[in-house]
Formats: C-alpha cells, structure tokens, sequence
C-alpha cells in the first residue's frame, strides 16, 4: 500500500502560486545587481590574547545601485581590504575600489567601471513598509550565485547597538532566513 499525499485546497494552491510568483519576481529583477565581493586583506592583527593573527581575505555579497557601478555591501566584508574583486551575476569580473565605509553602521560602498552597461536595483522607500509585508534576501554567499530566502517584516523602528556601541535607530527587523554575506531585498 503506498501513502497518498494530502490534496491541497485550490484557494491556498492559488495563494502559494502568488507567493511563488512574487518571490520570483523579485529574483528576475534585483537578481542581475547582486554581486560577489571577494576581498584580499593579507593583515596582521593582534587577537585579544596577545597572539598575532594572518587574516588572508574573505568574501561577501552586495547589489549595484546605480548605473555607473556603485555598490552596496557591509563594512565587515571590505574594511581593510588590500584589494577587492566584484564578480557579476553575468560572471564578468573587474577590480573595485573602495568609496566610503562606516564601521558603525556596517556599511560600505565600493565602485567598479563596468565595460558593457550594469542595470541597478532599484531602490524603495523604507517608509512605505508595514509589518507583516513580504521581505526576499537575495545574496552570494560563499560564491553560491543568487541565494534566495524570503520572509516578513516582523518589526519597525527597532534600535541595535553597533559592534563599535554606537547605537543605530529606526532598524527594520526581519524573519527572512540570512546566511552570512547575503544582500537583502525587499518586495
């Protein structure tokens, strides 16, 4: 005898095929901006214990943001950076340079001089989202191109002290699943 999976009702099949529809959506548009970020750091630094550590480089997500090749990503994947490499979503590579980076907020912004012309994520306005509205990370981990997770809003407003103590307010908080070095994105 063979076990029969259960039917699903037509109306929640009709609401999943929109969820479905909507997430993908989203990959089909910011996907194409995500990009890799590996960073070459060769530094010496001091561990707490006094020891002196080689850190050799890593790698992180972020997403173009405009059209002449300015990027998003986080402070911890480039700050003390020796050099850095953006791989596109297309597998076309370029060097990087790095603009600005906040250590207290965890943001950077980098910029390659693309050959062939880049389209950006559009970026919203944070101040339209309610709680419970529909939230898609999409990001590069570990070179594994457009790692998708999806989730809601769960919360607005929220305060979260920096790694350095500075206190960052108005945070949004999610329930979308991160795994390290993944852009966020939002429907």
């Amino acid at each position: 005898m063979t076990e029969q999976s259960p039917q699903v009702p037509s109306q929640d099949s009709e609401l999943l095929d929109a969820y479905s529809a909507a997430v993908t959506h989203v990959v089909r548009r910011v996907g194409p901006s995500v990009v890799k970020i590996d960073v070459d750091k060769d530094a010496v630094v001091r561990a707490p214990n006094g020891q002196v550590v080689r850190r050799g480089g890593g790698s992180g997500s972020g997403f173009i943001f405009t059209p002449d090749g300015f990027i998003l990503t986080n402070s911890h994947v480039v700050h003390g950076g020796k050099s850095l490499h953006v791989t596109l979503a297309d597998g076309a590579e370029y060097e990087a340079t790095l603009v600005g980076d906040d250590p207290d907020t965890d943001l950077a912004v980098i910029q390659i001089h693309a050959r062939d012309p880049i389209v950006p994520a559009e970026l919203g306005d944070s101040s339209l989202l309610r709680v419970g509205q529909l939230v898609v990370a999409i990001g590069n981990p570990y070179g594994f191109n457009a790692t998708v997770t999806a989730g809601v809003v769960s919360a607005m407003g929220r305060s979260f002290r920096s790694r350095t103590g500075r206190l960052i307010d108005n945070m949004l908080q999610t329930d979308a699943s991160l795994n390290p070095a993944t852009a966020a994105g939002l429907l």
